[in-house]
């Protein structure tokens, strides 16, 4: 039996000693979909791809090296980390994994001295951000519900785990964080995800498969809000009564 069967039998039987399968098998839900090396170079891509772009951000913002080293690893790490806390998976793995913690640094050396370059490839940047983002959403609601949150728990868990680093980002640099504004819809995708994969587990239909599904969709919603500059919908008639605000 997956360690995802296990979980949805304990949840049915409230057995004692089965209650808190989801706790010793943390991560084994994750570890049926993918295999363990794989999972690791993907999540080690998102990290990289989060820290590049806060890297970015602190480059513009004239920070010295230990700002763009903070916002490097703050936009990588932040939503993992409050995931973890609010679930009580402590330590966090970004503190008990030596490779989360270095490569945000080694973003931030390689954007400290090539910016230049680094702003160059900005719509690669855009593609893997958009990939991790997507993996990020899937990933934490997974992992929030092998925990024992509730579904939606779960999913709101699942989008804070893909956003929240950004969150933390704009508010150190002093900026209404791109949560609330939403101009390309970077929000909108990673909810889509995590409630396809808070819906598969409650159909308990969550496999390889469907959760390639949610990753997929995530990832082309969010593509596809950036070429066609897609955005969420503003207070009604707002638009054409008053001008947005920069």
């Amino acid at each position: 039996m997956s360690a995802y069967a296990r979980v949805a039998v304990a949840r049915r039987t409230g057995h004692p000693d089965d209650c808190h399968i989801h706790v010793r098998d943390n991560g084994a839900v994750l570890h049926d979909l993918f295999p363990p090396g794989i999972q690791h170079a993907l999540d080690l891509a998102g990290i990289f791809v989060f820290a590049t772009a806060g890297a970015l951000l602190a480059v513009r913002k004239n920070f010295d090296v230990f700002g763009i080293c903070v916002l490097a690893l703050v936009t990588a790490l932040g939503g993992g980390l409050f995931r973890d806390l609010v679930i009580g998976a402590v330590p966090p793995a970004a503190f008990g994994e030596l490779s989360f913690f270095v490569t945000p640094l080694v973003a931030a050396a390689i954007v400290f001295f090539l910016h230049p370059e680094v702003q160059r490839i900005n719509r690669a940047i855009n593609v893997f951000d958009a990939a991790g983002l997507a993996l990020f959403c899937v990933t934490g609601t997974t992992k929030a519900y092998e925990f024992g949150l509730g579904l939606t728990a779960s999913a709101a868990l699942g989008l804070a785990t893909a956003v929240g680093g950004g969150v933390l980002r704009d508010v150190l640099v002093n900026e209404v964080p791109s949560l609330l504004r939403d101009r390309e819809m970077y929000a909108v995708p990673a909810i889509v995800g995590a409630s396809m994969v808070a819906v598969f587990i409650g159909f308990e239909v969550l496999n390889p498969v469907t959760t390639g599904l949610a990753i997929v969709t995530t990832f082309l919603l969010r593509i596809l809000a950036i070429r066609y500059h897609w955005r969420a919908p503003l207070a009604w008639n707002r638009r054409s009564a008053v001008a947005e605000e920069p």
